[in-house]
């Protein structure tokens, strides 16, 4: 079954502002910390942002070229994850990747290798 889906990728120009959605379905959120990923056409896949939980603590971590301009976030109640964009840049033109790819930090060996299938984020200037 299609464990995390994306939505809220488009179409904007130079300084604007998009929120990318991810729904993750069962216990993905209980066992794994969680991230974005993208890929532009002709270059590797980067880690945009994380999020993940040593069970007192929220960590975050984020790419430089998006820091400060980006925030991920998740609600546990609603199974989805976040990432809110702004500023945006031409070069933040990517694929975007919703990924369950590391285990909680107080787990190990979860089985934490989960992904979204991407959605498109275009930034004109």
């Amino acid at each position: 079954q299609v464990q995390l889906v994306e939505s809220g990728g488009g179409s904007v120009q130079a300084g604007g502002f998009l929120k990318l959605s991810c729904v993750a379905s069962g216990d993905i959120f209980s066992r794994c910390g969680m991230g974005w990923y993208r890929q532009a056409p002709g270059k590797g896949r980067e880690l945009v942002s994380s999020i993940n939980t040593d069970g007192a603590t929220t960590y975050t971590s984020y790419a430089d070229s998006v820091k400060g301009r980006f925030t991920i976030s998740q609600d546990n109640a609603k199974n989805t994850l976040y990432l809110q964009m702004n500023s945006l840049k031409t070069e933040d033109t990517a694929v975007y990747y919703c990924a369950a790819d590391r285990p909680k930090l107080f787990l190990s060996s979860r089985g934490c290798d989960v992904w979204g299938q991407g959605i498109q984020v275009t930034v004109s200037s």
